[in-house]
């Protein structure tokens, strides 16, 4: 991934993914031995509202409760993260919850919610698997712009496609090969990353905010300030076509 500055540029952590991730999503699907179901159209309140996290317990299940089916089901919520602008290989990231579903009167849950006690979760990028634990979840924050992103991207691609040229200028290290088309990727409140699409093959640029977004209404300001810097760049000899 190229960047701005040599300094490796700040990212989420995992769990900070795993939870934005959670958070934006609206369908998952849900893996039992009985079989795959694909649960979408939450209501636009996002999983979270509709998945509650426990941690695991140590108990014993009667043989009468897990022969009426009120015992826990061993399963694995499997969630995919995919990039809202027409990127080529537009899935950013999987993330797996494994665990067991439980019957809502073991805990206190809203109507339409279901319990999981929890066993750990698997981030995937790109084929780099990271797990994590229930306290290092719970503890990470959710991106502010986590259920905004794809808005921002879509808006910046719509109807403000000539900042992504501008943007461009920021891009180290020079690259020496045809960028056929440069698109959003992705945006949090670190940064926003760029995907530089050849011929045959495509990389991200990676583009370090100044400042850390706090809050959504941020967001604009952080984006000017590198088009501030961008301005004050030498334009580069960009190859972009029109397809």
């Amino acid at each position: 991934m190229r960047r701005l500055f040599n300094a490796p540029p700040p990212q989420p952590s995992s769990a900070e993914r795993i939870r934005s991730i959670l958070m934006a999503a609206d369908s998952m699907t849900v893996v039992t031995d009985e079989g795959r179901t694909e649960v979408s159209r939450l209501e636009g309140t996002g999983v979270t509202e509709h998945i509650h996290l426990h941690p695991a317990m140590s108990r014993e299940w009667d043989g009468e409760s897990a022969a009426a089916g009120e015992g826990p089901i061993r399963a694995t919520l499997e969630f995919t993260d995919v990039a809202p602008t027409p990127v080529r290989d537009r899935v950013r990231a999987r993330v797996l919850l494994a665990g067991w579903l439980l019957p809502n009167e073991r805990h206190e849950s809203p109507e339409g919610s279901r319990c999981m006690e929890f066993s750990h979760a698997v981030l995937d990028r790109g084929g780099e698997r990271v797990t994590v634990g229930l306290d290092d979840l719970m503890n990470a924050e959710t991106d502010p712009l986590a259920t905004c992103e794809a808005g921002m991207l879509t808006h910046l691609l719509d109807d403000h496609s000539d900042i992504v040229g501008l943007l461009l200028r920021l891009v180290k290290p020079r690259v020496t090969q045809e960028v056929r088309r440069a698109l959003p990727l992705a945006i949090d409140r670190y940064g926003i990353t760029l995907r530089l699409e050849g011929t045959d093959a495509h990389e991200d640029a990676r583009l370090p905010f100044p400042v850390p977004v706090r809050d959504v209404d941020e967001a604009g300001e952080r984006i000017h300030a590198l088009l501030s810097t961008a301005r004050h760049r030498s334009p580069r000899s960009w190859l972009l076509s029109d397809s």
